[in-house]
């Protein structure tokens, strides 16, 4: 073929270079391959000129963390790191923080708020009060349910905000909600906007990690947590505590004696050349660029992630005060004070799940037969655990510049569902603040006289999204990643900075 001499060079293609031709000794290339190797590079060339004058290539990386802003991008930010507390199935609102006579007054009578009531799964049942007892706690006077009596006794350190809403009453959508600001997948999450806004405090441990329940995952299960769009490498790191292998992969099994560090070394500098090979005729795939740099860390974390999980090292009394050892508190204990050392080692945001959607019996907040029984366990596990998190890093001198977010998808019915559970409730749950900035003893919102709908400020997972941004020093409307032709936000089109609750 004239062009194409059989003596021609090979040539090798660089990181970033257009591909060159091929000579004629190179196998198996098809016409389509060609065809795109003679003019696939001009027009690769024309293409990404017209995009970027559409403005339709992916954003620009943000730039730094400012050091006048107190680490802020946008502003001076008030807080360096959160710590999501997350209740998956749906926690009571009306059996844990939100208050309503009423429910007393009229308990066992019907259900009438004034309009038709649609549920989830069922037919309003009568009105049912708590099964737990309410006490003012704090100098705020807060009335907060005994089933939480340790976090009734930080009432002062949070700021309670009870007119949640949701736009979905199914967990999985709603969990995304809470997660990702949106009720379909695909998006991502919180963690992983802090990782692409405010990037690393410590090269050796990841920046965004969550702590699972040790049962299993929420709905969703790793979607809640994934990077969405944005590059991989900002996609939470999973630890899971209590298993034998609480990072998976991480080192290897027992039984390959034949692995020496030495042959290791080797091993990775090997397999890292093989990927940038890859990597450089694929750009603008992110995948295999954070496969890379995961690696890296794990390098990295073979010689601090020891260190973080291992409790040894921890005083009896801080045992005790997060509940490790004891058989109700110990799982969720465990977590909660590992997000604390791995907050104080530089990980900015660590989320920690507590319940997980394994089918029955119920080990999640999801209490449609015996809101008694399941909130009973689930409140008893997660509440010492969640006070200690509070209490030890205001000892420590971290909580303010920690905010502390307790979460949870939805809330649930003031009426029954058959005679002892509580159905799904969309329409009003409470949402919890602490540390970072946030003012404690506050109440903002409020429920209607059942808890039944929002009433006054119905907020939703937007403006709580846009508050923690707002802390860290980002303003929600300008983090923004360009995707598919839309300047994509962790608040979609919504969101408010809750004035109220800031110091």
């Amino acid at each position: 073929m004239p062009g194409f001499p059989s003596n021609a060079p090979t040539h090798a293609c660089a990181s970033r270079e257009l591909p060159l031709p091929l000579p004629l000794s190179s196998p198996a290339v098809s016409r389509r391959e060609l065809l795109w190797r003679l003019g696939g590079g001009l027009g690769g060339i024309a293409l990404a000129y017209l995009l970027g004058r559409s403005g339709l290539l992916a954003a620009e990386p943000l730039p730094a963390p400012r050091a006048d802003l107190n680490g802020g991008l946008h502003h001076r930010a008030r807080a360096r790191r959160v710590v999501q507390l997350f209740m998956s199935g749906a926690a009571s609102q009306c059996d844990t923080f939100d208050y309503k006579p009423l429910l007393v007054e009229r308990h066992g009578e019907k259900f009438d708020p004034g309009e038709k009531v649609e549920l989830f799964q069922s037919e309003p049942g009568a009105v049912m009060k708590s099964p737990w007892g309410w006490r003012r706690h704090g100098e705020c006077g807060k009335w907060i349910s005994d089933l939480v009596p340790q976090l009734a006794a930080c009432a002062d350190e949070i700021a309670f905000v009870h007119s949640m809403v949701s736009k979905s009453n199914v967990h999985g959508p709603a969990t995304f909600m809470q997660s990702t600001g949106f009720i379909l997948p695909g998006f991502p999450s919180m963690g992983a906007w802090v990782s692409y806004a405010l990037g690393s405090m410590n090269e050796d441990l990841p920046t965004f990690v969550v702590l699972p329940d040790s049962r299993g995952f929420a709905p969703n299960g790793p979607g809640n947590w994934s990077a969405g769009f944005l590059h991989a490498a900002h996609q939470a790191t999973m630890i899971k505590a209590s298993s034998p292998t609480p990072i998976f992969g991480l080192f290897p099994p027992a039984s390959a004696r034949f692995i020496t560090p030495e042959a290791e070394r080797k091993g990775l500098a090997l397999l890292r050349r093989l990927n940038e090979e890859h990597l450089a005729s694929r750009e603008g795939d992110s995948r295999l660029e954070a496969r890379i740099a995961s690696y890296e860390m794990a390098a990295r974390l073979q010689l601090s992630a020891p260190e973080v999980l291992d409790l040894r090292g921890e005083s009896d009394a801080t045992r005790r005060l997060y509940g490790i050892g004891e058989k109700v508190t110990d799982d969720f204990g465990r977590n909660c004070l590992i997000a604390r050392r791995l907050l104080e080692r530089g990980v900015r945001f660590v989320q920690v799940w507590s319940g997980a959607d394994n089918g029955f019996p119920r080990r999640n907040w999801d209490s449609h037969e015996d809101i008694a029984r399941d909130h009973g366990e689930m409140g008893a596990s997660m509440d010492r655990p969640a006070a200690a998190l509070i209490q030890d890093l205001r000892a420590r001198g971290m909580l303010e510049d920690t905010v502390v977010l307790w979460t949870t998808e939805f809330g649930r019915m003031p009426c029954s569902q058959g005679s002892k559970g509580r159905d799904h409730n969309p329409f009003t749950f409470t949402t919890w603040l602490a540390g970072g900035g946030i003012r404690g003893g506050v109440t903002y919102g409020e429920s209607d006289e059942w808890s039944y709908k929002a009433a006054v400020n119905p907020t939703y997972c937007y403006d709580v999204h846009a508050t923690v941004l707002h802390l860290l020093g980002i303003d929600h409307e300008r983090l923004t990643f360009r995707h598919n032709g839309i300047d994509r936000r962790l608040t979609d089109v919504h969101g408010s900075v809750i004035g109220e609750i800031v110091g």
